[in-house]
């Protein structure tokens, strides 16, 4: 679903990022709505646990305070900073996804149960459903969502007749069976880097930390960053300036069992509201779990982990408020409100830390991060800007801690090269494609020395070492693009396009969706002189990709070439319409209605590139 949701954003889109940023709020304020209606519903079932369906939507317009509370905590849920990274950064809105299709698929369970009407009922009973799958394909903690469920179903609500209840944990059991056929459909699943390690006296206590972290985050979100991590390094404890941020892991474990002692005295403490308490410990239990570290996760502590055990925790503190006298309700609403603000000034503060890539990692760093990631990225920002210098620092300096890192290995021999040091760069490159078949159990895209040497060996003229270099890793990575295109571009050059054709053939029809490999295929058709195939290639990249033009300026220089200038003109046209900000569209439009004898709508093309073309200078000047 998050890969839909991508599509959809292109499609209306393009590259702005505008437009993705803008999903991702709407699809949290969508959750934090959702949340609104689901926990008026729940705080109905605490206290009124064997009323039925209308005599709950009675109360609900009689008990003012129940949509009062359910707002306020929905609120605080909403603005709370540490769901930041699931709004501000494009790639985190999964959390976002499961939680509006989860959330969504209970309240359509709760209407059927209202809905008199049979076809009516089984329709919203579907919908609910389908929501649930949706929620379950947006993101694995969905499971945790089906769980609250059935929980609250089977002890919460005692109304409910036992057929209902049977009913509803057979269809939940069928969606996480149908959630897991489709887990199963790809062919060829991607790899991941393995994880470091952990014995399991190591493991429990990174649990305790990482529930330290998170209680104190939710209490005081004062130190927000990402890549967190809840390992004490104990290099960090070799100088004073690294101990001061370090030496405060040591004492999470602390909070962590304060944490648990207060979910567990809230849980038995007898009164009105203890369902609720317990009902809320569950949650966040639930959605604790399996973001503890008791299973191999890709790091230790991440803030966005929190988007759905928060709720448990403030499901648990309503249930201690809830059972003050009336007269301290005021005061409640009013520290509430406070919290509001509080919460929300802290998420704006947060929120301008992605104001743009060096920012973000600059404040990572300040808060405390000491991500080797976070460094390489950096460093990436230096380098396009052409600060090799600074850049070649960063990367030195983490390939200090992290001697075998290829991600950072590449970019100082990338921005080596830059700077004329060839020799050392090309040395770095042999190193790190000597190395991928060890490290990359540990690192992603560890194939990219290999590709930068053969680079190298290319622009020199070394083609036969180039191409021993990219065969060898290409039998290493047999479904790596990048290799396969740079040995098919070797192979062009030395012996003609016939001969790349099979290697980018074989991979365009294993890999249909690839636009890139279909933009090549249809270049290298083209070029053997097979229009046919060639046409075929670009229409489909064509459509891969819905706002690029290269593919429809191939097809259009092939019909001029064959003098279809009719077809070339229609081609064209919808290049225009999907790049209407490029002069250079319009001029080759100008082009081909000047060979049609077209004089005049040709020179009103010329003039809109004209008019765009002093668009972009007078642009210019006003920077």
């Amino acid at each position: 679903m998050q890969n839909i949701s991508y599509f959809l954003d292109y499609l209306f889109w393009n590259t702005n990022e505008f437009g993705f940023h803008l999903t991702n709020v709407l699809l949290h304020i969508s959750s934090g709505i959702l949340l609104y209606f689901l926990l008026r519903q729940l705080i109905l079932s605490f206290l009124l646990p064997r009323a039925s369906q209308p005599v709950r939507q009675m109360a609900l317009k009689r008990i003012p305070w129940i949509s009062h509370a359910a707002f306020l905590i929905a609120l605080l849920w909403t603005v709370h900073p540490v769901h930041s990274a699931a709004i501000d950064y494009i790639s985190g809105r999964a959390d976002s996804l499961a939680f509006v299709f989860a959330s969504a698929g209970w309240l359509l369970f709760l209407q059927a149960r209202q809905t008199t009407n049979r076809i009516g009922r089984v329709s919203i009973y579907f919908s609910a459903a389908a929501s649930g799958l949706l929620a379950l394909c947006s993101r694995e903690i969905a499971i945790v969502w089906v769980l609250i469920f059935v929980a609250h179903l089977l002890f919460v609500e005692r109304q409910i007749r036992s057929r209902t209840r049977i009913s509803a944990v057979v269809c939940c059991l069928g969606i996480v069976l149908m959630y897991v056929g489709l887990r199963q459909l790809p062919s060829a699943k991607p790899t991941f880097p393995a994880p470091e390690v952990f014995t399991p006296p190591v493991r429990a206590v990174l649990m305790v930390r990482a529930l330290g972290d998170y209680g104190r985050l939710m209490v005081w979100p004062s130190n927000l960053y990402m890549e967190r991590t809840v390992v004490a390094n104990p290099i960090h404890y070799q100088n004073h300036q690294t101990w001061r941020s370090t030496i405060g892991t040591e004492y999470l474990s602390i909070l962590g069992l304060a944490v648990l002692a207060i979910l567990f005295l809230g849980s038995i403490k007898k009164d009105r509201w203890q369902a609720m308490r317990v009902f809320g410990a569950a949650w966040f239990i639930a959605a604790y779990l399996p973001i503890s570290n008791i299973m191999q996760l890709n790091a230790t502590a991440a803030e966005h982990w929190l988007y759905l055990p928060s709720v448990g925790l403030l499901i648990f503190g309503a249930g201690f408020l809830f059972q003050l006298p009336i007269r301290f309700h005021r005061l409640v609403t009013i520290f509430a409100a406070l919290a509001v603000l509080a919460l929300g000034s802290r998420s704006f503060i947060r929120s301008s830390d992605w104001v743009n890539e060096e920012t973000f990692y600059k404040r990572t760093f300040e808060a405390g991060s000491r991500s080797a990631r976070v460094a390489v990225n950096l460093g990436q920002v230096y380098t396009a800007r052409g600060a090799y210098a600074e850049a070649e620092q960063i990367f030195r300096s983490v390939l200090e801690q992290n001697p075998d890192y290829p991600v950072a290995q590449n970019n100082l021999a990338s921005v080596l090269a830059r700077q004329g040091k060839n020799k050392e760069a090309e040395v770095l490159f042999a190193v790190i494609e000597k190395n991928s078949k060890r490290t990359r159990q540990e690192y992603p895209r560890t194939w990219i020395g290999a590709l930068n040497l053969a680079s190298v060996r290319h622009n020199a003229h070394q083609d036969d070492s180039a191409l021993t270099i990219l065969e060898r890793a290409h039998n290493d990575y047999p479904e790596v693009w990048e290799l396969i295109r740079l040995k098919a571009e070797i192979l062009r050059e030395k012996q003609g396009a016939d001969v790349a054709l099979n290697l980018v053939e074989n991979f365009a029809r294993a890999n249909w969706w690839h636009q890139n490999a279909a933009l090549a295929l249809g270049r290298l058709y083209a070029q053997s002189g097979d229009a046919e195939r060639a046409d075929a290639a670009l229409r489909l990249a064509s459509r891969l990709d819905v706002h690029d033009t290269e593919a429809l300026r191939l097809m259009v220089e092939i019909r001029l070439r064959a003098n279809k200038l009719d077809d070339a003109f229609q081609i064209q046209r919808r290049a225009v319409a999907r790049q209407p900000d490029q002069p250079s569209q319009y001029v080759l439009l100008s082009d081909i209605l000047e060979k049609m004898g077209r004089n005049v709508e040709a020179r009103a093309e010329l003039a809109k590139a004209s008019y765009l073309r002093s668009l972009v200078q007078t642009d210019t000047v006003a920077n």
